[in-house]
């Protein structure tokens, strides 16, 4: 049995991703390997951030007693947990929940995506204002299937531009769901809508962050 490194855990609305506006339980995970720089949790990656160690059974135990069947793993990189394969297997034995991760981009999917009843990925693709671009693995879009999704945080124009040259390079649309966030306070929503209408850009879609909406940019626990 593992301990893991969780540094907030609670119930919420999906605020991205293709189940967005539905509860969903969060569990967050201590520690990332990058530093985007619109980055909206870095607090959750210090190397002193408060967490609590729990069990992949105390964490299945939470998910269950809250009735909800949305399950977010994010972090922080939740793929660099130590053993997380180990909860991905156990949370993999209840066909009742639908179990989501989000990812960076930069880690390796493929040890996951062959798991039983495996989880959906939610994959970011780190664009140039991120400065994190670098660091993303293009292999990865071999791997995503239909259940999983691409999210492309969008800061300015030049973003935009390198978002629809990857979804055309690698043909995104037609592996998985292609989604387009902005990063927040940093570019009007109607740029990005108007550029998706000017592009014809078939089957992406722009999310709005609804949690930030709600509660506001800076809210934990959302």
């Amino acid at each position: 049995m593992a301990n893991y490194k969780v540094v907030e855990k609670f119930i919420s609305l999906n605020g991205e991703g293709i189940l967005a506006g539905q509860p969903a339980v969060f569990i967050r995970f201590h520690g990332c390997n990058l530093s985007c720089s619109y980055c909206d949790t870095t607090w959750a990656n210090e190397k002193d951030a408060p967490f609590s160690l729990m069990t992949e059974e105390e964490i299945y135990e939470y998910i269950k007693e809250s009735g909800i069947k949305n399950v977010t793993l994010t972090g922080g990189e939740p793929l660099l947990v130590p053993d997380i394969g180990q909860l991905l297997k156990l949370l993999s034995t209840n066909q009742d929940i639908h179990v989501e991760i989000e990812t960076n981009g930069s880690i390796d999917l493929s040890p996951f995506a062959n798991i039983p009843n495996a989880p959906s990925f939610t994959m970011d693709y780190k664009l140039p204002s991120s400065f994190m671009e670098d660091k993303m693995l293009a292999s990865n879009f071999q791997i995503l299937r239909k259940k999983d999704a691409v999210k492309f945080v969008v800061g300015n124009r030049e973003d935009l531009n390198r978002t629809r040259e990857v979804i055309y390079e690698y043909d995104l649309t037609s592996r998985c769901h292609v989604l387009i966030s902005p990063v927040y306070g940093k570019i009007q929503l109607a740029e990005i809508a108007d550029y998706l209408i000017e592009y014809g850009m078939n089957n992406v879609a722009m999310q709005l962050q609804t949690h930030k909406i709600i509660w506001g940019p800076n809210e934990r626990g959302v």
